[in-house]
């Protein structure tokens, strides 16, 4: 009888202890959030949510608007998933008596380094038929809504056009015996009496290139102005045969060729934060939808079509996050991503795309761990910084969570190291 008082108490006792680790986990991170000296001065909202158990857990002004930066970047994400299939439409065309017209998709990998495929390159150098470049498609304009405009020259913004070429930028390097190579090497570039650290400005409105008097070993990326009567001379250039330039819209019975898997697209965006793939997707979304190819089209779409059961209505204008008229909330994030995570269906393969805490990408440097436990993705410009992912506790619960912080004026790594304290208590404790 004794022995069964006992066994009942240690069972009251596990129950106990069981439901304040569930309280002390992720409920105790709302009272840390709200008295972190470090983020009692910005704009914080939190929200999180059971992947297991389908069940949100208390946020912290988890319905309130913040910018979200490069987390928009999970929204055209989940975007491709719902539109795309395994692969990325690279051109259309059609061949009419000796010529192949063709036309772009906003395909973002050809002559691009960031990707290694030819197949566009390939077929369009081996075809025996007179080349004509079509354009026409794309009606938006070569930066997002809020841009910031004196950001041209830096390699984070390349202008979005419909056929992209070379990442839409220039390789620059400078040899320490003063040379410098350039990659497309078709652009004027001129030598200034200027001193000081060395960088390359382009002139805001033309393809002119200026370097300062001293030179040495350096690199850098610049975006070049796409006018697609150069993109196809551009195109002319590197495929080394004549490449001809006309106005005509896209008909009816178009073929199509594709370039790499769709998941090559994503993982590089995701992992590195690249805006310029982020703003080509829309494009090459358009495409495939066979509607308007501007991104304002594909994300009212994406919207209606798939984001209808969002907490709150988001205003969504870019497909990186460069523009701060994105506004999203917390509680939006998570639900996208309980999306994302039930689209994917895979887990491995959802984890693998998403930088992984000290492993890859942007998280490599924070998260520190032998088994990553945070795979999620950053969004941060000034006074900025957010995260958005999975994180796995050591229970094995899985949750997705949105931390947001705006308007800080302390160092972006002080935010950084309390968002991870916080989370790792997460971890610890949920």
């Amino acid at each position: 009888m004794k022995l069964r008082r006992i066994y009942f108490y240690i069972l009251i006792l596990c129950a106990f202890f069981n439901q304040y680790n569930a309280v002390a986990g992720p409920g105790k991170l709302r009272r840390m959030i709200r008295k972190s000296s470090i983020l009692k001065s910005q704009h914080t909202g939190f929200a999180l949510y059971n992947i297991g158990d389908k069940k949100w857990l208390k946020g912290y002004q988890d319905d309130k608007y913040f910018q979200p930066a490069s987390n928009t970047k999970l929204y055209t994400f989940y975007g491709g998933l719902c539109i795309l299939k395994d692969s990325v439409p690279a051109l259309k065309y059609i061949i009419r008596n000796d010529s192949l017209i063709f036309w772009g998709t906003g395909d973002p990998s050809l002559l691009n380094r960031a990707y290694k495929t030819e197949e566009v390159f390939n077929f369009l150098k081996s075809t025996k038929q007179k080349l004509f470049f079509a354009d026409g498609q794309y009606t938006g304009k070569k930066f997002g809504p809020g841009w910031a405009w004196d950001d041209y020259n830096d390699d984070y913004q390349s202008e979005i056009n419909e056929f992209p070429l070379y990442g839409n930028g220039v390789w620059f390097n400078a040899g320490t015996d003063g040379r410098i190579s350039m990659v497309p090497d078709m652009f004027s570039l001129i030598k200034t009496n200027k001193k000081g650290p060395f960088e390359i400005r382009r002139d805001v409105d033309q393809n002119v290139f200026f370097y300062p008097r001293d030179t040495t070993g350096y690199k850098q990326f610049v975006p070049f102005e796409t006018d697609e009567a150069e993109i196809a001379c551009l195109l002319q250039d590197t495929l080394k045969r004549a490449v001809g330039f006309l106005h005509e819209p896209i008909p009816q019975n178009v073929k199509a060729i594709n370039s790499l898997p769709a998941d090559s697209l994503y993982k590089y965006m995701l992992h590195v934060s690249d805006n310029f793939t982020a703003e080509q997707l829309h494009l090459v979304y358009a495409a495939r939808l066979g509607i308007e190819m501007n991104t304002a089209q594909t994300i009212a779409y994406i919207i209606k079509n798939y984001l209808p059961d969002l907490p709150d209505k988001p205003s969504w204008v870019d497909g990186s996050g460069l523009s701060r008229y994105n506004l999203f909330t917390p509680r939006d994030n998570v639900k996208l991503l309980e999306k994302i995570y039930e689209k994917v269906n895979d887990q491995s393969r959802l984890f693998a795309l998403l930088p992984n805490g000290g492993k890859s990408g942007t998280l490599k440097n924070y998260f520190k761990s032998e088994i990553p436990y945070v795979f999620a993705k950053t969004g941060s410009f000034s006074n900025n910084y957010n995260l958005a992912g999975y994180l796995v506790s050591k229970r094995g619960k899985i949750y997705a969570f949105s931390f947001m912080n705006n308007n800080f004026t302390l160092p972006s790594n002080q935010i950084r190291q309390e968002v991870e304290r916080i989370l790792s208590y997460l971890h610890t404790h949920g």
